[in-house]
């Protein structure tokens, strides 16, 4: 589905990913983990094409064509779906027009608001959403928790066919925790031809939504790949091993 091959990517003329090579296959789930300040968000940008990440070489192939050049709006038409890691607030769109909007967009025909309307209150029942929410300004005085179940909602209204899910773990309770979770994991069983990159720091998540394959990132390069049992080491023991494997010290 993904195929990435010796990326170079710089911001403020710093290199952020060098040579960077991933595979992601079909119905795949993918986790990268990393200190801080390695290139793991970079990644997830430079996918959706954040045109502040400068790519200085390289090739991002997504099912068969070259994105590189592609604007955001047209990479999410083709499937990709990026959950960030602190979603942005939208004063004075509501969450109800700009996901209603999005849908449109992507199904190339405007979507009735009874069709909506049934979809939205299906998918917030099971996030176990405040239903008020859809009617409030996008994100706006939203909890944390809150906002990474709007994400998961988006995902679950736009169905992308490729979920990047950059750190959606972070600042949750253990309760929306699992329900973010069980909810991606929902989408997934649906609709098991998706594949998935998780960009996280604890192995919490991935006791919900079990990895293919783990990753470790430093100085914006993969050192090691193993599967769901790497995970839970690196939780126990840190990253030490793979700094001093590499003999390359986390950028601020």
């Amino acid at each position: 589905m993904l195929s990435i091959k010796k990326l170079n990517v710089c911001v403020d003329e710093k290199k952020v990913l060098n040579n960077f090579d991933l595979d992601i296959e079909d119905g795949s789930i993918h986790v990268i983990m990393g200190p801080n300040g390695v290139g793991k968000s970079t990644l997830s940008r430079v996918i959706m094409g954040d045109s502040n990440y400068k790519v200085v070489s390289g090739e991002i192939i997504f099912n068969g064509e070259d994105i590189k050049e592609m604007t955001p709006d047209v990479r999410s038409k083709l499937g990709i779906f990026l959950a960030m890691q602190y979603p942005l607030e939208i004063d004075g769109v509501s969450n109800q027009d700009f996901l209603r909007t999005a849908m449109s967009s992507h199904q190339g025909k405007n979507v009735g608001l009874y069709d909506f309307i049934m979809g939205c209150e299906k998918a917030i029942d099971e996030l176990k959403m405040d239903k008020g929410l859809v009617h409030r300004s996008l994100n706006v005085g939203f909890s944390g928790g809150e906002k990474k179940k709007n994400e998961v909602l988006q995902i679950k209204l736009l169905k992308p066919k490729f979920i990047i899910l950059d750190e959606v773990d972070s600042g949750l309770d253990v309760d929306s925790l699992k329900i973010v979770a069980e909810n991606i994991k929902m989408y997934k069983e649906e609709n098991p031809e998706v594949s998935i990159l998780i960009i996280t720091h604890l192995s919490k998540i991935l006791e919900y939504i079990k990895p293919d394959y783990v990753h470790v990132v430093v100085n914006g390069q993969i050192v090691d790949t193993g599967d769901y049992s790497m995970a839970l080491e690196i939780e126990k023991k840190g990253y030490n091993e793979y700094l001093d494997k590499s003999n390359i010290m986390p950028r601020d």
